[in-house]
C-alpha cells in the first residue's frame, strides 16, 4: 500500500486517509546536482520547512522508555574515527518513543517509534554470527561477555503498560529503518517463525507500520552489502496491507513529521517532533550527539576526524549505502533540532539507539546524554473516544 496524494485504484491509499500530507519544501531536493549544490539545497529546504513546522503546533504528549542494550563495533559507530584496540565493541541502548498528536483532520493519534523486539534483532546475521562466535569462547567467558554487553530492560508491550496504554490504543508504529528488525514480531504473521510453534499475533492490534517504500523494498530484495543487518525472512507471512508506505518527507500532523533521511539506508527516515522545549529529532544516523556535533566531542579521535576532513558530522557507518546522502541527512537533522534547554551548545537530537554511558567502555563515552524525553501526559482511550 503506497501512500500518495492521488492513489490509483486498488494499489494505493491517499495520505489523507491517515490524516497526513507531504512536505513540499523538499520536493526535488534529492535530484539536485552536483552534490555540493544538493547539500546547499538540503540546507535551504530544511531552513524553510522548520519555520513552518514550528508554527503549526506541538504534539500532545511524548515519552521514551529504554528497551535493551546490545553490542556494536566501535569502528562502525564513528566511521573509523575512533581507534580503541582494547575495546572493539561498545553497547548501544535501544529506546521506544510513544508520541500522541492530532492529525491534519483533528483526530487524536498514537504512534510508537522504534518498538524493537530484542529476540528479533538476534536473528539478523550480524548478531547471529556474533553470538555463534561467542558461544565458542571457552571457560565460561561467553556468559561474562553477555553480562558485560547485554542488558534487557523492557519489551515493547512492557512499555505500553508503563505508559498506561493497551495495544488497541496504537494507530501506527514505525522504525527509522529496518536494520535488525523482524516485522513478523511486530505486525503478526500467518506462518510460524522457525523454532516457534504458532504464528505471531500483531503486537499493536490493527496498527499499521509506516515505512518508506525504499526500506520495505530493501527487505524484499537484500543486496549482499546490506545482508548482515536485515532479518532476511522478516516479511514471510506478513499481510502487506499492514504496511503504509511513503516515498518522500511527510508530516503526520501539527508538530510531527517523518523526514526522509537517506544514506545510512536508502529508506531511512527521522522522527521530528515539536514540544514545549522546541524541536527534537530522533534517528540512528548517529549513536550519540558526538556524531552530529564532533567539534564538541571528548571521545578520542572524533574531533580530529572532523577537523582533518573538514566535516560537520561523523556518521554511524555500519552500512554506508550512500555516505554523501547520509552527510546531507545529518545536516538536515541538525537544522531541524533546537538547542537543549540543559545546555544550549547541544542540539535536541535523541539517538534512537544511543551509546551507553557505562564507565566500562572508557574512553568511548558519550560527551553529552539526553537520557530520554517526556512531555505532557500520555492518555489511554483516545481511539475509542473518537470511534
Amino acid at each position: 500500500m503506497t501512500l500518495t496524494d492521488t492513489p490509483s485504484a486498488g494499489t494505493s491509499t491517499p495520505l489523507t486517509e491517515i490524516g497526513a500530507r507531504t512536505i513540499p519544501e523538499f520536493d526535488g531536493v534529492h535530484e539536485v546536482w552536483p552534490r555540493g549544490d544538493r547539500l546547499q539545497a538540503v540546507r535551504d529546504a530544511t531552513t524553510a520547512y522548520k519555520k513552518r513546522f514550528v508554527q503549526q503546533g506541538q504534539v500532545r504528549a511524548v515519552k521514551s522508555v529504554d528497551i535493551a542494550a546490545a553490542p556494536y563495533p566501535v569502528s562502525f559507530a564513528f566511521n573509523g574515527a575512533v581507534v580503541a584496540p582494547h575495546l572493539p565493541l561498545i553497547a548501544m541502548i535501544n529506546r521506544m518513543i510513544v508520541v500522541q498528536y492530532d492529525d491534519w483532520d483533528g483526530r487524536a493519534r498514537t504512534l510508537v517509534f522504534e518498538p524493537t523486539m530484542p529476540e528479533g534483532s538476534a536473528e539478523a546475521p550480524f548478531y547471529d554470527n556474533l553470538q555463534r562466535t561467542m558461544d565458542k569462547v571457552p571457560f565460561g567467558l561467553s556468559k561474562k561477555f553477555e553480562g558485560f554487553m547485554l542488558k534487557y530492560m523492557n519489551e515493547p508491550d512492557d512499555v505500553l503498560r508503563l505508559v498506561g496504554l493497551t495495544p488497541d490504543d496504537i494507530d501506527f508504529c514505525t522504525f527509522d529503518h529496518l536494520h535488525v528488525q523482524d516485522p513478523r514480531m511486530i505486525m503478526g504473521s500467518s506462518k510460524a517463525i522457525p523454532g516457534e510453534s504458532a504464528p505471531r499475533k500483531p503486537l499493536f492490534g490493527d496498527a499499521k507500520m509506516l515505512v518508506h517504500e525504499r526500506e520495505l523494498a530493501t527487505l524484499q530484495s537484500i543486496h549482499p552489502m546490506q545482508w548482515a543487518w536485515y532479518v532476511e525472512d522478516g516479511l514471510d507471512g506478513v499481510d502487506p496491507s499492514r504496511f503504509a508506505t511513503f516515498d518522500r518527507d511527510i508530516e503526520l500532523g501539527p508538530g510531527i513529521a517523518l523526514l526522509w533521511t537517506p544514506g545510512h539506508t536508502d529508506g531511512n527516515h527521522s522522527l521530528a517532533i515539536n514540544t514545549p522545549d522546541g524541536v527534537w529529532v530522533s534517528s540512528e544516523n548517529g549513536i550519540s550527539l558526538d556524531n552530529w556535533q564532533p567539534e564538541l566531542s571528548t571521545i578520542p579521535g572524533v574531533r580530529s576526524y572532523a577537523r582533518t576532513y573538514g566535516r560537520e558530522i561523523c556518521p554511524n557507518s555500519n552500512t554506508l549505502e550512500d555516505s554523501l546522502d547520509q552527510y546531507d541527512s545529518m545536516i538536515k537533522e541538525k537544522i531541524m533540532a533546537d538547542p537543549s534547554k540543559r545546555d544550549p551548545r547541544r542540539l535536541q537530537i535523541l539517538p534512537s539507539t544511543e551509546l551507553a554511558p557505562w564507565k566500562r567502555f572508557w574512553p568511548v563515552l558519550p560527551t553529552f546524554v539526553h537520557g530520554g524525553i517526556e512531555y505532557g501526559q500520555v492518555q489511554a482511550g483516545l481511539r475509542q473516544a473518537q470511534a
